[in-house]
């Protein structure tokens, strides 16, 4: 194992936290006011990080490439929010949060981080709660909660079925608060296409008008990234089609470690794919599998039948239906982890049982909680989530179970940063799901806006600072510099290069390729073989795509297709690395299922001994296989066993 320092605190795992914020470094008010900070992106972590860090005193200057930061894809979180408040007095502990997400990451996340996470947990709730946000209540007026995958309590915050929009809005309120009071300058239509490096610290970034198309500098005495996950390498995906990973390829390209990037969430209940026209897919919330039952016919005539559009769902008779998450898995039922309930719904439909045209369904079904509940509870709880399926569907989810099939919805990779949430570059920070994040192998349901907020609210105020207390003799440097000239002329350069190519092929054409490429050969189940041959396909497809994509319209002004063409030449770079990380990682785990490395009943297999670490890639230039580093994971308090969900 190479030595890569994680910088976690010394001490019992329940005090380190403590331990830390006691003896960090700080910066007394004054000097605040001589400091910048750069935050990327305005979902949950970027807005939540701007508006802590501006009203503490700091200088910041916030990025978003929407036109409103209310547009962030964090809005489209609909289940909840996890905390270990334990209202429902039913158990739940910091602990016990603490053990649900380091076995729902499958024992391949780090322990100081994870505990930190479920320690803040409930100064999040806290929080929101004073800004307004709407959440959920009992009869008598107590914040009310619901269960979620992966765990046996019930412990998660919700505001009907928009639960991320809510959550926004209170980031978003105390972000802007701070634009109105200056000490946050916010730049909307922005992306990010560069990060400027200055005596090995990241001092600024390079960023591109989406309107006019002119590139920009600024500078920052540290930089943050928040700017989401990489799933739309995959095109369709439940992500926004804005959503990209275009930012941390550029700091890896910098030299930032980039983490388990294999590691890549399906979420089980997703509306199926309709057809070779669509360009996202859209999410149910897990929250439905409260008391949404999932099954599929026992008979295979059955399901023939019902493809075949010779017989309704309604009218399978109750005891010929495989209820199969609850038939395997007794203990959690309809509530286990995401990969586990999306392996055990694309096993059923590969044997024959799938349910729509194409045989890519489940059922969710919610006729027995409609008996036991009454209507107007689930559409209390529900209700704007059915409205959306029948929307969408053209089906009443009331009368007829719903269709769902696993799609590409979350990363658990993303920059490797250590337990201050700084990148291996000085003054490079990043949060949310941007960063190899909390999460391990798989992400349990309601926790992503959980370490969104908790890393934009209560973690990165306190360790920016402990590097920041270094740079306060560090004056505003000028972005006349030869460094922010050079990142300037590279990125002018490379959107030159991308538009004078003028070849026959559409930039939409060749990322469905790519998202076909990586659903077949790196998608659910992966093989030693099908990885090869994806990598040589990606690499053969990113020869194409520098000789025959074709972008119409000019260098000036707004080119949305110029906008695509340069995230697909990241997400091509993302694909290969995806791969090459799935390959290299020879065991099952969580979201990253190897098929030669699965227990007698289909269940992930892992292996301990060889892949206890979280895989740390550095870019080696263009054309050159990246270097694989690793940071072993040490679980002092916490034993690794199999995963058991029954």
């Amino acid at each position: 194992m190479s030595n890569i320092n994680s910088k976690i605190p010394e001490g019992p795992l329940a005090q380190k936290w403590t331990y830390y914020k006691e003896h960090q470094k700080i910066v007394a008010p004054a000097n605040k006011r001589k400091l910048d900070i750069i935050v990327v992106g305005t979902g949950l972590a970027g807005a939540s990080a701007a508006a802590s860090l501006g009203q503490m005193g700091f200088n910041v200057k916030s990025f978003c490439i929407q036109d409103s930061p209310r547009r962030a894809h964090s809005i489209a979180a609909q289940g909840g929010i996890n905390a270990a408040k334990n209202y429902q007095n039913d158990g739940d502990s910091v602990y016990r949060l603490f053990i649900d997400t380091i076995k729902g990451g499958d024992y391949r996340s780090r322990e100081a981080n994870v505990y930190r996470l479920a320690e803040v947990s409930n100064n999040i709730i806290d929080q929101c709660v004073a800004q307004g946000v709407p959440f959920a209540r009992e009869y008598g007026g107590v914040l009310a909660n619901r269960s979620f995958g992966g765990v046996q309590v019930s412990r998660t915050f919700y505001a009907r079925g928009q639960t991320g929009q809510q959550l926004l809005l209170g980031a978003y309120q105390a972000m802007m608060r701070q634009v109105h009071e200056g000490t946050v300058t916010l730049h909307t239509r922005s992306e990010i296409v560069d990060i400027v490096i200055i005596d090995g610290k990241a001092r600024g970034v390079i960023t591109r008008n989406i309107v006019t198309g002119k590139l920009e500098r600024h500078f920052a005495h540290a930089v943050v990234l928040a700017t989401g996950g990489y799933g739309n390498t995959f095109f369709l995906s439940t992500n926004a089609m804005g959503s990209n990973g275009s930012a941390i390829i550029r700091a890896y390209q910098k030299g930032a470690y980039f983490a388990n990037p294999c590691f890549i969430q399906i979420h089980p209940t997703c509306i199926p794919v309709h057809g070779d026209f669509q360009s996202k897919l859209t999410l149910m919330s897990e929250s439905l599998r409260n008391d949404g039952r999932i099954w599929v016919p026992k008979k295979k005539e059955d399901a023939e039948a019902i493809r075949a559009g010779k017989l309704k769902p309604t009218e399978i008779a109750e005891e010929d239906r495989d209820y199969y998450l609850e038939r395997r898995y007794p203990a959690f039922g309809n509530l286990v982890p995401r990969d586990v309930a999306s392996r055990a719904g694309k096993e059923r439909c590969d044997a024959g049982y799938g349910v729509n045209t194409t045989g890519r369904a489940v059922f969710l079904d919610f006729k027995e909680a409609i008996e036991r509940l009454g209507k107007k509870t689930i559409t209390e709880r529900y209700g704007n989530l059915f409205q959306m399926y029948q929307k969408i569907e053209n089906d009443n989810p009331y009368e007829t179970p719903m269709m769902i099939y696993p799609a590409i919805h979350y990363v658990m990779g993303g920059l490797w940063v250590d337990y201050e949430l700084q990148t291996n570059i000085p003054g490079l920070y990043c949060c949310g799901e941007a960063n190899f994040s909390d999460h391990g192998a798989n992400r349990l349901g309601a926790s992503a806006l959980m370490q969104g907020l908790a890393d934009g609210y209560f973690v990165l105020p306190y360790t920016i600072q402990n590097y920041l207390a270094g740079e306060i003799r560090t004056d505003r440097m000028s972005t006349d510099l030869p460094e922010f000239e050079e990142a300037e002329k590279n990125s002018q350069l490379r959107f030159e290069k991308l538009k004078n190519i003028n070849g026959k092929r559409s930039v939409d054409s060749i990322h469905k390729e790519l998202g076909n490429i990586m659903w077949e050969h790196v998608g659910m189940g992966r093989t030693k073989k099908g990885l090869e041959e994806g990598i040589k396909m990606i690499v053969a497809l990113k020869k194409e795509f520098w000789s025959n994509v074709r972008i119409p319209g000019d260098m000036e002004g707004m080119n949305v297709e110029l906008d695509k063409a340069s995230r697909l030449a990241d997400f091509l770079e993302m694909g290969e690395l995806i791969a090459r990380d799935a390959l290299s990682r020879n065991e099952s785990c969580g979201g990253h299922f190897r098929e030669e490395s699965q227990t007698a009943d289909g269940e992930a297999l892992r292996d301990d001994k060889n892949f206890a670490y979280v895989s740390c890639w550095k870019y080696q230039g263009e054309n050159a296989d990246p270097e694989l580093n690793k940071e072993e994971l040490n679980y002092e308090n916490v034993k690794m066993v199999q995963r058991n969900y029954k």
